[in-house]
């Protein structure tokens, strides 16, 4: 190659950043089963913090279709009740001193669809992400081409980033029916 010397795996970083930024999206969509993963998005101002459920308490899935939450101090049992029931994912906690319980009702048909759509939704964005990474790629091919880089090194490179593009577009897809296959199986 020549000096003008084009860093495609920053491109593949940030793409990769985007494939893993719609698996967590995927994560936190509720299927019917009991996943400590759909508290993952939760997060409550404890000890004056922000801080994720994980870090003040013990989650477990001790049944297909519960969760328990074992609240290390009972100061905090209150806040993590009314951020569960706040944060729409449709669970009522059973709260037992410092263990709180989540069963975790059987998803409708109407509700497994609206799933299937916001997990659509994820999935479009992380294509969109993808995409402005080529973009971002193709400008700095163009800005090497006008700065003296041959034309065959400008093809090269740009061939490079259509093919990652494609690549993690088709990881996204295959994700999206994955997750959409689970969501819509009763």
């Amino acid at each position: 190659m020549s000096s003008f010397d084009f860093d495609i795996e920053n491109i593949r970083k940030r793409m990769n950043g985007a494939l893993e930024s719609v698996r967590g999206d995927f994560q936190s969509l509720r299927t019917g089963r009991a996943s400590a993963s759909i508290l993952d998005n939760i997060d409550l101002d404890i000890y004056g913090s922000r801080m994720p459920i994980n870090q003040f308490a013990t989650i477990n899935v001790p049944e297909p279709r519960l969760i328990t939450i074992n609240v290390w101090d009972k100061n905090n049992v209150d806040a993590v009740e009314r951020a569960i029931m706040g944060s729409g994912l449709g669970i009522n906690p059973v709260t037992e001193g410092t263990l709180i319980r989540l069963p975790i009702p059987e998803l409708n048909e109407e509700r497994r669809k609206e799933l299937s759509k916001l997990a659509a939704q994820f999935a479009e964005h992380g294509r969109i992400a993808v995409r402005n990474v080529r973009k971002d790629g193709m400008d700095k091919i163009k800005k090497l081409k006008q700065e003296g880089m041959s034309q065959d090194d400008e093809k090269f490179w740009a061939d490079e980033v259509q093919e990652l593009t494609g690549q993690f577009i088709t990881k996204i897809d295959e994700f999206l029916r994955i997750k959409q296959e689970d969501i819509l199986k009763v």
